[in-house]
């Protein structure tokens, strides 16, 4: 079960907000020697590399049409109108998040402008694994499609059988991706990087994964491919109270407990007969569960934290950095008010954490292991780059160009000061 803590000095916190994850420098000998035979080999090593991890022989790296239809056939009625309800809440919070160009005249005769234009070349990376993740591809094809991207590239691990899970190939032809593509691990990161002979070179990676998947994205930034995030193991933070329900809140900790054995949970809470009713939910919900072995051990990296003071609960769960935050207290504002480093917030008892995971229009692809201090979760904007403009007229510059000049004579550049000059000599003739 959790470990309990109570009211721990500030000095034990960064004991505390630890994650459970292996450090980069041991995984990334190997993840290196994968990326050199990816870059060398291209398909052929990824033949190899996922008859090495995956335990399964591919001859055609790219999903074929009738693996598509196959797959919707595959689907019950359903879960293709729940994936649709899904799709329609995720694209209008999405689109919603659509800005106009800004246009300002930031002095006479000089008129500044922003527009946004598309990442052209996305890799999408959706893990596979004990749980073949479609709602992820939701998350990151949505937006992409929004934005306008060209080309969008899907990487994911194949079965046992060979195949990709049927969820995953009916949300890609839900979401208009064609290049599909049987690779996982840290080799699809790679292929994605450089390019293969079957998979094309991107210009941004996303996508969640394990923490050789994690290591992969970093090392694709040292070759001129942008990243979303680095984004590791999954985690959730609840704080509660007296009056949340515990039933609930021992269900959304096991929620993601059950995502992997290096997942994390917290509990923070001013009460411990809080923390003692829902460790005894806990305990009577986990085993009912199908994943409860992996949930139990993630169980092991999970910690009870009691607070006797807000003000300190609330900068020890801004301290931590949950990727998930999911707040059950009397008094929600003080706690919506005081977070600065989550990356999505779930708020009251019936705002399960799953509802962004799936449905409620928000995207689950968000900073873990601390990063919420430095990113953001997956937005449209995410797959955007916002370009300036500016456009001086004969007027402008000659208000604007002294000032360019002296400054540019103080730094010793003259070049610089010179193309002003000239102009301003052409502008008195």
């Amino acid at each position: 079960m959790m470990q309990r803590f109570l009211v721990p000095a500030r000095d034990t916190w960064s004991t505390l907000t630890a994650r459970p994850t292996a450090s980069f420098e041991s995984l990334e000998p190997l993840v290196k020697t994968i990326f050199n035979e990816v870059k060398t080999a291209g398909d052929v090593a990824l033949q190899a590399f996922t008859q090495k991890f995956d335990q399964v022989t591919i001859t055609h790296l790219r999903a074929k049409d009738e693996e598509f239809d196959a797959a919707i056939d595959a689907l019950s009625d359903a879960l293709k109108d729940a994936i649709d309800l899904a799709y329609t809440n995720i694209e209008t919070f999405h689109a919603a998040q659509k800005s106009k160009p800004i246009s300002v005249d930031t002095q006479k005769g000089v008129r500044c402008w922003q527009e946004k234009r598309p990442i052209e070349k996305v890799g999408l990376y959706i893990p596979g694994g004990t749980a073949p993740l479609f709602s992820s591809l939701l998350m990151l094809a949505i937006p992409a499609q929004l934005a306008g991207c060209k080309e969008i590239v899907l990487c994911t691990p194949p079965n046992k059988e060979g195949k990709i899970a049927s969820e995953i190939l009916y949300v890609a032809q839900r979401c208009g991706i064609k290049k599909i593509f049987k690779v996982g691990g840290a080799q699809a990161i790679a292929a994605l990087t450089f390019g293969t002979e079957s998979i094309p070179k991107v210009d941004k990676i996303f996508g969640p994964g394990n923490q050789y998947v994690t290591v992969a994205k970093q090392m694709a930034t040292q070759h001129h491919v942008a990243i979303d995030m680095p984004a590791g193991p999954s985690e959730l933070l609840v704080v509660a109270d007296t009056s949340c329900n515990p039933a609930f809140v021992a269900a959304d900790l096991l929620s993601q407990a059950e995502h992997g054995i290096d997942s994390q949970v917290i509990l923070v809470s001013n009460s411990t007969v809080v923390l003692d009713a829902v460790e005894k939910e806990i305990a009577q919900q986990l085993p009912l569960l199908p994943r409860k072995a992996i949930a139990e051990q993630a169980l092991k990296n999970s910690k009870a934290v009691f607070f006797d003071q807000a003000t300190e609960a609330q900068e020890f769960i801004n301290a931590y950095g949950p990727e998930h935050y999911i707040i059950c207290v009397e008094n929600p504002v003080a706690y919506t008010g005081s977070i600065n480093n989550a990356g999505s917030v779930f708020v009251g008892n019936y705002t399960p954490e799953s509802a962004g995971d799936y449905a409620s229009g928000t995207n689950h692809t968000l900073p873990t292991n601390g990063y919420a201090r430095q990113y953001s979760g997956v937005n449209l904007d995410s797959f955007l780059k916002a370009i300036t403009f500016q456009e001086i007229s004969a007027e402008g510059l000659e208000i604007l160009g002294p000032a360019i000049e002296l400054m540019a004579a103080a730094e010793g550049l003259e070049a610089h000061k010179n193309a002003v000059t000239l102009r301003l000599n052409d502008l008195k003739n």
